[in-house]
């Protein structure tokens, strides 16, 4: 028995007996619709609608059976998520194991009960899965997304908050930052598909910090998140997130809590730590003499890419502080003002000269920093409210939220009043309200702030997180209202008269509101706060810097990287691009590259 079983003749002729097949149908032709168990794991199956190209599928595989394949007639949208590639999946290496369809983010991706393929040619076990599967044969769906096999965690770690009894009376500091665990926690969420880094307009190195977090280097995040961001501190707390819109989690729950991810090592790691990472890769030798107007967050962030390379930088703040519209725009108890000096000490220790209380235009000329500094780089922000212009907005106590958000920061705000509207439904009238109830409480008395917009809740650009805290905190917002006059008698400002709005935009998207003037409604108010836009301060370029500069609509032109006609000034931030710190700071960065670029080239090319 031993020997016929393990070798023998009885072991040689066996393989004769393969003969009496010969003759015999094959049981796998034709290929035909063939019951298998409920969860088998046949071919692919991928839905093209729910898919958007992330890669994670890829990226998990360990066989290397999966490939992302590029293909132009795709919608491709990285602010939303979408890269415009699909799964291929190459038979020859796939073991069948089903993670890929497990960590799928949107479910698009499927097992099917189709398991028969045949054919001499090898390529055509490498497809794109759709739908149909492989033959088109109306196979059932097997191994898909279940409760009990999904890999994934959908749920965000909420965010410790005060609450709004406690946060109402004074300007602390209302989102507490993650803890230990939660930051743990919502970091082994991430599944690296690195949708977040295309939408980022600075394209930060999320999963990368990310990553670190969860192994526990916070060290090494901070080194991350420096690659791309020196106003790290700032951006953990008031970035506008974009990244997060993208996140491929957030198709089936929640996205990844990236911003403020961000923020935690920042807030872990000791000060002068982070000051010896950021500073550790500086240059030397670097020959240009830069000098730039404001420092608000594309200045602040040219500069540091600027010394970082070595050069000399100096920065020209009209204010008694740095910081631009980061300090005197957005309210503490938003972003702390420890934080945001902790992100400008970094930026001052990379060699940046900051010189405040120096207005340019009236204490130092613009041609006086053209003769004296290879590059000039414009970093104004928008200081300038802008005004409805409705009958009695000339009154002394109906004010810009601009003026009013600098003269709290500046520990001199107006008397506080015992009712108030703030007209605009942005993020800086939800500031703007909030900053009102508190001095409101702050002097003893109740919450009584409405907020009047032209949109409907829906249309409203200030961020539901914002609108949810404003009204917890007791401020009143009414949409579909515009204002007509503020009403004043004896010199004394009474309130706002509103109209209903009927529509904000025209057919073609544009501005256009339209009211029904039957309408109306009148608000009790003795201050009034206009939130309705900034503008720029362009007057300190003076008469004749003005006229040779290119302008279009009174914006100032500029290039892809922030040149503007004449070849020694660029312009970066809120002044050419609108309000958006991170924006701001991916502005910062184009320009330092720009101005390394095209001076350091003239001048190699002059010495040559």
């Amino acid at each position: 028995m031993a020997e016929r079983k393990y070798g023998g003749l009885g072991s040689a002729l066996a393989p004769l007996k393969n003969l009496k097949m010969l003759g015999q149908r094959p049981v796998t032709l034709p290929i035909e619709p063939r019951a298998a168990s409920e969860n088998y794991r046949g071919f692919h199956l991928n839905d093209w609608e729910l898919c958007i190209g992330c890669g994670t599928c890829a990226q998990i595989c360990d066989n290397r059976a999966i490939s992302m394949v590029n293909l132009p007639e795709l919608t491709s949208d990285p602010l939303a998520g979408i890269k415009p590639r699909r799964p291929a999946i190459d038979y020859g290496r796939c073991c069948w194991c089903g993670l890929c369809v497990d960590v799928c983010p949107t479910g698009s991706l499927s097992l099917s009960q189709e398991y028969i393929h045949i054919s001499p040619d090898p390529d055509t076990f490498f497809i794109l899965p759709d739908p149909q599967g492989m033959h088109g044969l109306g196979y059932a769906e097997g191994w898909a997304k279940s409760d009990d096999g999904d890999l994934l965690d959908h749920e965000r770690q909420p965010m410790p908050s005060r609450r709004p009894e406690q946060r109402i009376d004074d300007h602390a500091e209302v989102a507490q930052g993650f803890d230990d665990q939660a930051a743990l926690v919502e970091a082994s969420r991430c599944i690296q598909c690195g949708m977040c880094h295309d939408a980022c307009p600075t394209h930060m190195h999320a999963p990368e910090y990310i990553r670190a977090i969860w192994s526990g280097d916070l060290e090494e995040a901070v080194e991350q998140i420096y690659r791309t961001n020196p106003l790290a501190h700032v951006c953990g707390r008031v970035c506008t997130h974009r990244c997060e819109t993208a996140c491929s989690m957030g198709h089936r729950g929640e996205p990844i809590a990236i911003r403020y991810l961000k923020r935690y090592p920042m807030d872990q790691v000791d000060h002068e730590t982070i000051k010896r990472i950021a500073t550790s890769g500086r240059e030397t030798g670097g020959d240009l003499a830069v000098a730039i107007v404001g420092a608000g967050p594309a200045g602040l962030t040219a500069a540091f890419d600027l010394a970082r390379r070595g050069h000399q930088v100096t920065i020209f703040e009209a204010l008694s502080k740095p910081g631009g519209m980061m300090r005197w725009g957005i309210p503490a108890y938003r972003l702390p003002y420890p934080a945001l000096e902790d992100d400008i000490d970094v930026i001052a220790a990379m060699g940046v000269e900051i010189r405040t209380g120096v207005r340019v235009g009236t204490d130092i000329a613009m041609e006086e920093l053209q003769r004296d500094y290879d590059a000039v780089v414009l970093a104004i922000g928008l200081h300038k409210g802008r005004s409805t212009r409705i009958p009695g907005t000339e009154h002394p106590r109906v004010m810009t939220a601009v003026d009013l958000l600098r003269q709290v920061a500046a520990g001199e705000g107006p008397q506080a009043p015992a009712s108030a509207v703030v007209i605009g439904g942005g993020n800086v009238a939800m500031d703007a309200a909030r900053t009102v109830a508190r001095m409101q409480t702050a002097h003893g008395q109740a919450v009584h702030v409405t907020a009047t917009t032209l949109e409907t809740r829906e249309q409203m650009f200030a961020s539901e997180e914002e609108i949810a805290e404003a009204e917890e905190e007791g401020i009143r917002v009414d949409n579909g209202r515009g204002p007509k006059a503020c009403a004043i008698a004896d010199d004394q400002l009474r309130g706002l008269e509103t109209v209903r709005c009927v529509s904000v935009f025209d057919d073609d998207g544009r501005f256009h509101p339209k009211y029904d003037e039957s309408d109306t409604r009148f608000y009790e108010a003795d201050l009034i706060v206009e939130a309705i836009g900034q503008a720029p301060r362009w007057e300190l370029l003076g008469e004749t810097l003005s006229e040779r500069l290119a302008w279009s609509r009174n914006r100032l032109q500029v290039d892809d990287d922030g040149r503007t006609s004449e070849g020694w000034l660029w312009a970066a931030g809120d002044a050419v691009e609108g309000p958006d710190v991170v924006h701001a700071i991916a502005a910062g960065h184009r320009v330092a590259d720009s101005i390394e670029h095209n001076l350091s080239a003239r001048r190699q090319k002059a010495t040559a």
